[in-house]
């Protein structure tokens, strides 16, 4: 019940899930070997603990959990916990709540269960959080001087910036308008309009403004960053990091999906075995 109250308070927090339909950017797919690779989630959650603890919270979650992937207790005391928290208490942060709402403008929401929170019929939460994560470019029109493709105006700045290095964004959006007449005269009329923005690697926008004859409407985004091995090694390490955080959204999902297989299997021996005595019995009856 209470893993379900957080799901609920997670996805407000975060906003209005975003659906894979024309209008909105397509979401990249999340390596899915790294759910059960232990040396990724253990990387996950290093990651977790130095960038993502210090504001989020994951209150549902305690340190000691982190025996199930591999990390004993005098591991998890000497390598993640920076305080004086015990390795039986929860991962909480020192951030006050009121402090965080006046700073980014609503307190970052607890990420126990945000994976989970973000599965929508649209989506998988994490190929969200995947791409969202990989998603900021330089913006310096807003007050944090980061942007998102798949949360425009996120309050959250680009915590692993440094780890991703500089790079260049466009970002292509074609919708319907009302263009006025040149002269200023008569009625307006709708027109399919190709909206081209490019940020350089300081944030600096250059936007470009097209009529289209035909086309369909919709987001498309690319980014060519400076250093290509950069990009590439940080992506793997946010692919961890989604990795830990869908484990922590459920810590028992491989152990449930691998009851499950043996409870399907055990069903359809049952009912094979069922159906064969049922013959046994009936076959000398008339």
């Amino acid at each position: 019940m209470k893993r379900t109250l957080f799901l609920v308070a997670a996805a407000a927090a975060m906003g209005t899930s975003l659906g894979l339909h024309a209008q909105e950017p397509r979401l990249d797919e999340w390596p899915r070997e790294r759910a059960t690779d232990l040396v990724a989630l253990q990387n996950g959650a290093r990651t977790f603990v130095n960038y993502c603890l210090s504001c989020h919270s994951a209150n549902l979650m305690r340190w000691n959990r982190l025996n199930d992937i591999g990390l004993d207790d005098q591991q998890i005391k000497a390598k993640l916990i920076f305080g004086n928290q015990r390795v039986t208490d929860t991962m909480t942060v020192a951030m006050n709540p009121h402090d965080a709402k006046t700073w980014f403008g609503k307190a970052p929401p607890d990420l126990s269960v945000i994976v989970r929170a973000r599965n929508t019929l649209e989506h998988v939460g994490t190929d969200y959080i995947y791409t969202l994560l990989r998603g900021f470019y330089r913006d310096r029109s807003t007050l944090t001087g980061w942007n998102n493709v798949v949360y425009p105006n996120i309050s959250m700045p680009n915590i692993l910036w440094e780890r991703q290095g500089p790079r260049e964004a466009t970002l292509t959006r074609i919708e319907e308008k009302d263009i006025a007449p040149a002269d200023g005269k008569g009625p307006t009329h709708r027109r399919l309009v190709q909206t081209v923005s490019q940020y350089d690697s300081n944030g600096v926008a250059a936007v470009t403004q097209t009529e289209l004859d035909h086309g369909e409407p919709g987001i498309a985004y690319g980014f060519k960053p400076v250093d290509p091995a950069a990009a590439k090694a940080f992506d793997s390490q946010v692919a961890d990091l989604v990795a830990f955080l869908n484990w922590m959204s459920e810590p028992e999902a491989q152990t449930r999906r691998r009851i499950g297989v043996w409870a399907i299997a055990f069903l359809v021996v049952f009912v094979g075995v069922g159906r064969w005595l049922n013959r046994v019995y009936w076959r000398d009856i008339h």
